[in-house]
C-alpha cells in the first residue's frame, strides 16, 4: 500500500520492496503461512511479518515518531488518519471502476463536503494537524490530497490551508526525495496494475 512507502520515506528509512506480479508468488506466501488473513501487503521488519494495513502503518508510526506524545493526541491523529484512509479507498477503487466519471463526481463531492473541510479547520492557526509536530495523519493527508489533485486538479482551491501545508510538506527533504522521478513512490494506478491485481488474487474485481 502506498501509505506504508509514504511513511517510510517521510521517516527516512531504507526498504527494500519485492513485489507480487504472479499468482504463484501469491500462492507461496500463502503454503509458507506468512499472510495471517491471506492478503496483502507484508512488510517484514524488527523480526516479524505483518498484515493488515492500518496495524503496519501503526507500527511504523510509534516507531518513528509519528504517532503522538499522548493518548490524547494519537486518538487524533487516528482519527484524522483514518478519514484520509476512507477518502483513499474510494481513489484507490478508480481503476477498477466502470464508470469513472461518475465515481469520480462523486469523490469529488465527498472529499469537498465530507472531508477536506475537517482537514482545512484542523490546520487553521496550526502547521500540523495534532500537536504541533508532523505525525502520521500529516504524511496521509499529504499523500491523500496529491492523489487527489492527479484527478481533480483544482480540488484545492477552496482549501487554503490544505493548500499551503501541501506546499510546507512538499519542501521536506524527505519528501523532496520521494517525489523526484526513479523514487520507490508508484506511479497513478494504469491497466497493467488492474490486470496484474486480477491475475494474482484470481478475481475480476470491478466497481460500478
Amino acid at each position: 500500500m502506498e501509505s506504508i512507502r509514504w511513511l517510510l520515506a517521510v521517516a527516512e528509512v531504507e526498504f527494500e520492496e519485492v513485489y507480487i506480479t504472479t499468482r504463484r508468488q501469491y500462492e507461496k506466501l500463502l503454503s509458507d503461512r506468512a499472510l495471517m488473513f491471506q492478503q496483502l501487503p507484508l512488510v517484514e521488519i524488527d523480526g516479524m511479518k505483518l498484515v493488515q494495513s492500518k496495524a503496519i502503518m501503526n507500527y511504523i508510526s510509534e516507531k518513528y515518531n509519528l504517532h503522538g506524545k499522548d493518548l490524547k493526541e494519537r486518538v487524533m491523529i487516528n482519527m484524522f488518519s483514518d478519514g484520509l484512509i476512507d477518502l483513499m479507498k474510494m481513489l484507490m477503487s478508480l481503476p477498477f471502476t466502470i464508470n469513472k466519471t461518475a465515481k469520480l463526481d462523486n469523490i469529488q463531492t465527498k472529499a469537498k463536503e465530507r472531508y477536506l473541510p475537517v482537514y482545512e479547520k484542523g490546520l487553521s492557526g496550526h502547521m500540523y494537524l495534532v500537536g504541533g509536530k508532523l505525525s502520521c495523519a500529516d504524511v496521509l493527508l499529504l499523500e491523500c490530497t496529491l492523489t487527489l489533485q492527479e484527478n481533480l486538479p483544482e480540488i484545492l482551491s477552496e482549501f487554503p490551508n490544505i493548500k499551503g501545508f501541501q506546499d510546507r510538506m512538499t519542501q521536506l527533504p524527505a519528501v523532496i526525495r520521494f517525489l523526484q522521478p526513479g523514487s520507490q513512490r508508484k506511479p497513478p494506478s494504469d491497466e497493467v496494475y488492474v490486470k496484474t491485481v486480477r491475475e494474482v488474487f484470481n478475481v475480476n474485481l470491478v466497481f460500478p
